[in-house]
């Protein structure tokens, strides 16, 4: 049967009144919003339980990803949009006198990420489920995302992201599968016929109690799953006795350390306990993960020498690393298989993807701290270091001054990274430049001894999402001009280029940028009282605020142009609209500072009786995938200004290059390759290279002072943050001023400053010819499809995974 208009009507006000108890007249959005998830989930849990029944029985070779973070945004819509649906509840929610937006915002963000590594992971799952290939998230299910987000006299104020105090309407809690998880103890060697036996005594119980998310796939069958984790005390373990009153306040404690392991995404490290803590989420995800793994393989009754036949596991950067030591305890000490065997199967199962060269987030942990936490997982990282080093030894003698710095034990600490590549059958960066930085440099040793493992898979993003759903008007001057087969296939929208100097087309797309803009100039008025030109030039910055992303060096170009505007008030800008969202770690002062500075020169230039006609600057707190959502499509300058070599690929450059922005940056990352697609008539680059960048790096050649002394404009911009322009005393910014003079502007913002005022010089003069400005949106456009990440998961698939798609049959409800 069709589904129209009338048939989910009805169906919804049954739902009203089978659910809640309520008429259409008096139900809440909340309560609509549910009663649409409940009847969407009848046709998704049916096609959830085929796919799966459909994979055992074809006994598909399935892929798990495993990451610390999954940034989902809201389900509701990208649901209804997969299942054909979305326009029929829309045109249905409007016929009940709901507004659908309303009623989809009263979905929370699911607070399960923070950035683009979360985001990344988000979009993989779509692609893996809209091309029919069996694969699977693994992650935690977080009780507080990493934080929400206030900004408080200009500072930003972190608040609990309490995303979980409404039912997640997705989740399925399915607690006859729960695990145990153990933690600390000691660890006893006993021999027996002669081999090694060992035995975990005293050891901390944790429960990890699952709870499943269908990911369903676009325009098929396919709903596939994300696995999260919750950690849950159980009484099975802790031992009261009646004689001890007190037993019962202990239990107390001890549930409440159990339930920190799940309770925040990132706690802060910055100390010990929080060390402890981050590494107890990562054993925990893994253990977990693998154990839930191993039991559904062991049941198609498969010998385990043949589970990378069957599986693959994929860790997204090194927070799962204990993957590698945690299955070969599983293989040997519970499956009772030797090292060798144990040691083959683990290879050829772990594949791991890197995603920095940041030595920071090359995760090390002290030696000490390991074999506390996890004193089997010790002795066998020490047995997998032993062997490695001494393979090294005889086998690559002109490595052998550099076994010190590719150890995975040494100078008492453990090497994430290293342990990664050691124990896993690929290595893949997220961007050519990426890679080549990997193999080149920053992991050059390793790629001397396992070259065949090192590839590229450059980052894409799900187009469903970030174009069909977030710009449905330029879905449809698109679908109108080349047809919808690019929906299926996003490769085909090469087939706008010939329409890039067509003035009715362009016209269109110009028609589609002023709509969005106005949306998010209504938004902006309503959530801050602020008013923008709807006519200006949307220049956006959005991603996480840290040093290297360089806020500060846009924010240097925005006081230029305010300096400019106060010795010549005449002065001919075009408006210009200047847009953040960003968080800053909780600990990372130096962040939180540039977000202070932020607002304090937004207050400064919005309420210039003659400058905020010409610039506005606007800090929209809390940056999520919601928000995102309602940035992008306005945007026409897409920030990607990370200094050279240190942002892996990036996918926000992704996003707004398929809207129509165009892109100024660094050739840093994806940017890269963005740039080879579109031509350097079609995005502004600027600024040191990665060879420059190391150049400095390595000779010590670069003196800040320098440029802060011998450039006039820079050095008015730099001044005014000590004297207080921005700010009541000429202390609340002298961090920043200092970082960049006296700890000599670690990520070049005043080497690339000038670089960079000449290249938005450009982008000025560029959107004076409009017609030209649109025929650059359109290539940008065009040539997004590569960033899809459909194409992305088609080549983990063929060159990693050797997955294949398995078509799932009809539909059960519709």
């Amino acid at each position: 049967m069709t589904m129209t208009v009338d048939n989910l009507s009805q169906i919804l006000k049954e739902k009203l009144t089978s659910s809640f108890g309520k008429s259409l007249e008096d139900a809440t959005t909340k309560e609509m919003f549910q009663s649409i998830c409940l009847t969407m989930k009848e046709s998704i849990h049916a096609n959830w339980q085929m796919t799966q029944q459909t994979y055992d029985e074809k006994e598909s070779k399935q892929v798990y990803y495993f990451s610390m973070e999954f940034l989902l945004g809201r389900l509701v819509e990208s649901n209804l949009l997969n299942m054909g649906m979305l326009n029929l509840y829309k045109e249905t929610l409007l016929s009940l006198g709901f507004d659908p937006e309303d009623v989809f915002r009263e979905e929370h963000d699911a607070g399960l990420g923070n950035g683009g590594l979360g985001r990344l992971a988000a979009c993989f799952l779509d692609s893996l489920a809209s091309l029919q290939l069996p694969g699977h998230g693994m992650g935690i299910r977080y009780k507080y995302g990493l934080f929400q987000q206030k900004v408080v006299n200009g500072y930003q104020v972190e608040l609990p992201d309490n995303w979980l105090k409404d039912e997640y309407m997705w989740e399925t809690k399915r607690g006859d599968k729960a695990i145990e998880v153990r933690f600390g103890g000691t660890v006893e060697t006993t021999v027996d016929n002669g081999h090694l036996q060992f035995h975990h005594h005293d050891y901390e119980r944790v429960l990890a109690v699952p709870y499943d998310v269908p990911i369903v796939g676009f325009d098929n069958n396919t709903v596939n799953t994300l696995r999260l984790w919750s950690a849950e005390s159980t009484t099975n373990h802790f031992h009261f006795h009646s004689s001890r009153g007190h037993d019962y306040y202990h239990y107390l404690d001890y549930k409440r350390s159990i339930e920190k392991i799940s309770e925040f995404l990132y706690p802060d490290d910055s100390y010990y306990e929080g060390k402890i803590l981050r590494l107890k989420q990562q054993y925990f995800l893994v253990s977990a993960g693998l154990q839930s793994i191993l039991h559904r393989y062991k049941k198609r009754n498969k010998p385990l020498e043949q589970l990378s036949e069957h599986v693959v596991i994929q860790i997204n950067d090194t927070h799962p690393t204990l993957v590698v030591p945690e299955l070969m305890r599983l293989l040997m000490d519970e499956e009772k298989l030797g090292w060798d065997e144990a040691w083959s199967i683990t290879q050829k199962t772990v594949a791991y993807t890197n995603h920095t060269t940041l030595s920071e987030a090359l995760e090390k942990w002290p030696e000490e701290m390991i074999k506390t936490l996890f004193p089997r997982l010790y002795l066998i990282i020490h047995e997998i270091n032993e062997r490695f080093c001494k393979m090294l030894w005889y086998d690559y003698p002109e490595l052998r001054e550099k076994i010190p710095e590719m150890a995975i034990l040494s100078y008492e600490q453990v090497h994430m990274a290293h342990l990664s590549m050691v124990g896993s059958f690929s290595i893949n960066g997220v961007a050519k430049l990426h890679t080549d930085i990997l193999k080149d440099r920053v992991m050059k040793p390793f790629y001397t001894v396992f070259p065949k493992r090192f590839n590229n898979k450059t980052n894409g993003i799900t187009h469903r999402r970030w174009l069909l759903n977030v710009n449905p008007k330029l879905t449809d001057v698109i679908s109108q001009a080349i047809g919808t087969d690019w929906i299926h296939q996003p490769g085909q929208l090469t087939d706008l280029i010939p329409f890039a100097t067509d003035s009715a087309f362009q016209e269109s797309i110009a028609k589609v940028k002023h709509e969005n803009k106005v949306k998010l100039a209504n938004f902006i008025k309503k959530q801050y009282d602020l008013t923008i030109d709807d006519q200006s030039i949307v220049d956006v910055h959005i991603k996480r605020l840290h040093g290297y992303k360089r806020q500060l060096l846009n924010l240097f170009h925005i006081i230029h142009l305010y300096n400019r505007c106060l010795e010549d008030p005449s002065l001919d800008l075009i408006p210009r609209t200047f847009i953040f969202g960003a968080k800053a770690a909780p600990g990372y002062s130096f962040a939180k500072q540039v977000i202070k500075l932020i607002n304090a020169v937004a207050e400064k230039v919005n309420n210039h009786p003659d400058i905020s006609s010409k610039i506005k600057v606007v800090f929209l707190e809390n940056y999520s995938v919601s928000l995102a959502e309602r940035i992008i499509p306005a945007a026409d300058l897409s920030e990607q200004i990370s200094t050279a070599s240190k942002e892996a690929s990036g996918t926000g450059n992704m996003k707004l290059m398929m809207n129509g922005a165009l892109t100024i940056g660094t050739l840093d990352g994806a940017n890269v390759e963005i740039g080879e697609l579109v031509g350097t008539e079609n995005i502004f680059t600027f600024g040191l290279t990665s060879d420059e960048v190391f150049h400095y790096q390595r000779e010590g050649e670069y003196r800040a002072r320098d440029y802060y002394n011998n450039d006039r404009r820079l050095r008015n911009v730099m001044d005014l943050l000590v004297n207080e322009h921005f700010s009541g005393d000429d202390v609340e910014f002298k961090d920043i001023f200092y970082s960049l003079l006296y700890n000599n502007d670690e990520y070049f913002v005043l080497k690339d400053f000038d670089s960079y005022i000449h290249a938005q010089s450009r982008v000025q003069e560029a959107y004076q010819n409009q017609s030209d400005w649109l025929s650059k949106s359109i290539v940008n456009i065009a040539q997004s499809g590569m960033f899809s990440s459909d194409r992305t998961i088609q080549e983990y698939a063929n060159d990693i995974w050797k997955i294949k798609p398995t078509t799932i049959g009809n539909l059960i409800i519709k």
